[in-house]
């Protein structure tokens, strides 16, 4: 013990050997010990000696210390002890500062360690069995030393854990532990765990990581939380980032609804402290990890509706709008709002409707543009604003006609009292900023991008230079601004505008070459020789002459297409035409910008392409350079097949309405046919009721002939008469009620009836015959409704016949209560003579005893109907059991024939392996040099053993 006293009481340290051989003597201890406090001293002192020497002990006791972790599991105090020091082996957490290649040295050792110990995969597996134990000396260090293997070999690790069994569930009940040491431990753990491994994140999603994490950061108060927030939300950026499954599932559990509250930030003098700064940025990074337009379009879109029905636009929308926000949180917002609304109509609408808080109120976006034009903001948060815009008008045509209406003579306000959105971004394209000349000329274009109606809008547009000059259009005051030579920027984003602007748009074309001076201005530019800063500009004048052609309709007779190429060959070379047309997309800043529709460029010399643009450069390059190459001979023949395509798309439009329209009458039909179905089933239901009712008078009926006949028998008294006279009435007028009733009823029923009657006529008179001009598609349309009037036909005659029905029931009925009528005017009535009285008497006995018989004679009819369906069952059984005995034969029968088909296939196979066998040994035979008599009697065995197998085939093939 004064030994392990001298290690741990902090002396002064000798020479290297001697700590070395004290950690030799620590590990002996540790391994040859039998007692376990001995054990516990030994490694307690390793633990303190882990941090100065590293080295040292992990190439010594690691294995020790792995052997304790599976020996000593019951004394946590060890164990603990154990994991500790194999900690400060691994890890690379310092607490002074080191040199940088010391630093290096230090991380090299920690990875080294670390593959050590992953080299067998058990003890990995044992460290995940020992974080089930609930002690707390035992779990942290456990969260800790895995946490730091990630950290060195993350992939490895993943694997390791991924293939164990229960590993991922083991490490998602940290979150679950009231320790909140652990827990947040337990978050760092995980977030080292699921980055970059697809599998692992689905297994942690569907472990009920999102309720867990998002609990914790509503406990820690949202944004207002401390670092345990900005854990969890990088944990959650880690789970959902490129994993569309992780998304639909955070969609569909409704957690969406849940970061609403997350941006209810409270008012502007709440402050803003670093830490909520962070975690509302990454909020709103979660935010657009959802909505990113990397994402399938379908979940994007599921996305973005259910963020706007729950509210969280909106609340984005506040943020956008409110004073006092941090810049950076302002940028990040106007981002998350741009790709929230990007492509959905609802959501684009919505963002049109907000106003900013001012006096007159502003809409947002005229607030957003002000900002872009002016110089005096950060450039981030310009970009911010620009891509804002964009995603406003991307798939918005709704949206792009009411920016350009704000441009045209009818709309513009007069008095000036407010600034519109075409005015600002006119300011701009005109200002002396080259970056707003830039910004503005790109919005404009994303609100002419893919709308022919826009782009002939646009050519209405006038501006007025200076006072006394009459207007000039936008389109010749941009080409007036390019030839003048202003900056580069200027100029490619003017080109930019006019190349979006006069694509898929013959007129805007016919508009640009009506000036005189364009074409030769271009054509100067691209002939040229300049420098490598204006190759970018020759590059876009010749995608803009290109386009001129591409886009021609030959309606301007001295710029024709083929004149147009003449000039090319002329005076540029068609060869140099197509090299100058390259440099766009060869350009270092191309390929960046056609990755992302972000604009995201670290400085302003750098915002020179658009993601729109990129895409149609890469469309219209090869469209531009097959038309130049092309004769006017294939450009006629090109003209001629896009008219014939023209006219076959028309037909085949034609075509789809029509199927649409039958599509839709067929939907109606059904629709009527399944009302009808249930009209058809509650008649019958009505019928079964009367027919039910209709027995029970019957019934009722008999019941008072037998009543009456006792009554006759035992009682013949006048007082016995007048009470039966008394009880008569009563019945007599409910059983007219219920005639009423019934009566009421088929009156009902023949209305309904004839209603439908009317439906199924007006259903033949709006069918008519299908035209022998449509497809084959229409054609089985017809058939259907051909059914569909069979199928009503059908109906109808179902109707009639329960009509047929009802009407003989009641027949029945209105007979039977006429009879009991009669029955009741037959009962005596007092003060008659005795005379009378009997012989009225003596006339109910005959007409009771009539009755009597007429029942009886119904019964015995009754009784031999039954006794005739009874065998005509039986008969039905005998023949359905018959049935079935044969179906067994005859699947027996089918089963021995492929039985006997298989025996006879093995023989074949048998007596070509054994030709094949004899004529090998015919072979052998002949090289042995036998002679031919020994070869015929060989082949004479051989004949004699096919008849045989011949004769053995015959007799199976005859007992088949």
């Amino acid at each position: 013990m004064n030994f392990l006293r001298g290690v741990m009481g902090g002396q002064s340290a000798g020479p290297q050997h001697t700590e070395a051989e004290t950690i030799q003597k620590l590990c002996d201890r540790v391994a040859s010990s039998t007692l376990l406090d001995d054990r516990r001293n030994a490694v307690r002192a390793l633990k303190s000696l882990s941090k100065k020497y590293r080295l040292e002990v992990g190439s010594q006791a690691m294995e020790h210390l792995i052997r304790v972790l599976q020996t000593d599991r019951s004394d946590s105090e060890i164990i603990g002890y154990a994991l500790d020091t194999l900690y400060n082996i691994i890890s690379n957490d310092e607490e002074e500062e080191v040199e940088e290649n010391s630093a290096r040295q230090s991380e090299d050792l920690g990875s080294q360690f670390t593959e050590i110990f992953i080299k067998q995969q058990e003890n990995v597996t044992l460290l995940l069995s020992l974080l089930e134990e609930f002690d707390f000396h035992v779990r942290w260090p456990g969260v800790k030393l895995l946490t730091s293997l990630l950290k060195h070999l993350g992939p490895q690790v993943q694997q390791i854990i991924l293939v164990s069994p229960m590993g991922v569930s083991r490490l998602m009940d940290l979150l679950a532990d009231s320790r909140e040491v652990i827990r947040n431990d337990g978050v760092l753990l995980l977030q080292a765990l699921t980055r970059s491994n697809g599998a692992i994140q689905k297994i942690v999603a569907f472990e009920n990581a999102f309720e867990r994490l998002l609990d914790i950061i509503t406990e820690e108060g949202n944004s207002d939380g401390g670092i345990v927030v900005e854990d969890c939300l990088i944990l959650l950026q880690n789970l959902l980032k490129n994993n569309n499954s992780n998304q639909n599932f955070f969609k569909e559990g409704s957690y969406i609804q849940r970061m609403k509250p997350w941006f209810e930030v409270g008012d502007e003098n709440s402050g803003w402290s670093a830490q909520k700064v962070t975690n509302l940025h990454l909020m709103l990074q979660l935010v657009r990890v959802l909505v990113s337009p990397t994402n399938p379009p379908g979940a994007t879109s599921s996305c973005q509706k259910a963020m706007f029905q729950c509210g969280l636009l909106q609340q984005l929308c506040t943020i956008l709008m409110a004073t006092g926000v941090p810049a950076d949180i302002l940028t990040e917002t106007i981002n998350t709002v741009s790709e929230v609304i990007r492509g959905c109509q609802v959501n684009q609408d919505y963002f049109a409707s907000v106003n900013a808080p001012s006096n007159p109120p502003r809409p947002a976006i005229v607030v957003l543009l002000m900002s872009m034009v002016n110089e005096r903001q950060p450039f981030v948060l310009r970009c911010a604003v620009l891509y804002c815009f964009q995603c406003f008008l991307y798939k918005n045509q709704k949206g792009q006609g009411e920016i350009v209406s704000t441009l045209l003579p009818s709309t513009i306000d007069a008095t000036g009292n407010s600034v519109s959105a075409g005015q600002l971004l006119c300011g701009g394209l005109f200002s002396t900023d080259s970056l707003s000349n830039w910004c503005a000329a790109v919005a404009l274009a994303h609100a002419l991008q893919e709308n022919a109606i826009q782009k002939e809008q646009l050519l209405r547009v006038q501006l007025a230079t200076s006072i006394g000059n009459p207007p000039v259009s936008l389109l010749q005051q941009c080409t007036n601004i390019l030839s003048q030579g202003s900056k580069i920027q200027t100029r490619v984003g003017l080109l930019i505008l006019l190349c979006t602007w006069l694509s898929n748009c013959p007129i805007a074309v016919t508009h640009f070459l009506h000036n005189s001076a364009n074409v030769p201005f271009l054509t100067g530019q691209i002939a040229e020789n300049l420098g490598e800063e204006e190759q970018l500009v020759q590059g876009l004048c010749a995608l803009l002459l290109g386009i001129s052609i591409y886009f021609n309709d030959n309606s301007l007779e001295n710029y024709m297409k083929e004149k147009l190429k003449q000039l090319i060959e002329k005076r540029i070379g068609k060869e140099n035409f197509i090299e100058k047309l390259g440099f766009i997309s060869k350009h270092e800043l191309y390929s960046r910008a056609s990755q992302k529709p972000q604009p995201n460029f670290p400085s302003p010399e750098y915002m020179i392409f658009d993601h729109e643009f990129t895409k149609l450069v890469k469309e219209l390059e090869g469209a531009i350079t097959k038309a130049i190459y092309k004769s006017s001979e294939e450009d006629k023949k090109e003209e001629e097949e896009k008219k014939t395509l023209e006219q076959h798309d028309s037909i085949v439009t034609h075509y789809k309405n029509v199927i649409r329209e039958q599509d839709l009458q067929l939907e109606e039909l059904k629709q009527q046919i399944s009302t009808l179905k249930c009209q058809n089933e509650q008649l019958q239901t009505a019928v079964t009721q009367q027919a039910s009712q209709i027995q029970q008078h019957k019934d009722q009926y008999n019941l008072l002939k037998v009543q009456l006949g006792k009554d006759n028998q035992h009682q013949a008294s006048h007082s016995n008469g007048a009470q039966m006279n008394g009880i008569q009435p009563e019945e007599i007028g409910r059983l007219r009620e219920e005639i009423e009733e019934l009566k009421s009823n088929q009156d009902l029923l023949r209305s309904q009836l004839a209603e439908k009657d009317s439906l199924i006529e007006n259903l033949k008179s709006s069918q008519t015959s299908p035209d022998t001009n449509e497809t084959t598609a229409s054609a089985r349309d017809s058939e259907q409704v051909a059914e569909l009037k069979q199928e009503l036909a059908t109906l109808k005659s179902q109707l009639k016949s329960q009509s047929v029905e009802i009407t003989k029931l009641q027949t029945e009925k209105q007979e039977l209560v006429q009879k009991m009528e009669a029955f009741a005017q037959s009962v005596p009535v007092p003060g008659e003579s005795e005379t009378v009285l009997a012989a009225k008497t003596t006339d109910l006995e005959g007409r009771l005893s009539a009755l009597l018989q007429e029942t009886k004679e119904l019964k015995n009819e009754i009784k031999a109907l039954s006794e005739e369906r009874t065998t005509i069952k039986e008969q039905l059984d005998s023949s359905n059991s018959t049935i079935v005995i044969l179906q067994n034969e005859k699947n027996q029968l089918e089963v021995n024939i492929t039985d006997s088909k298989k025996e006879q296939d093995d023989l074949l196979v048998l007596l070509a392996d054994q030709d094949q066998k004899i004529l090998s040994l015919k072979n052998k035979l002949k090289e042995l040099g036998h002679s031919d008599e020994e070869e015929d009697e060989l082949e004479s065995v051989d004949q004699d053993d096919e008849d045989d197998e011949d004769e053995d085939h015959d007799r199976g093939q005859g007992d088949v």
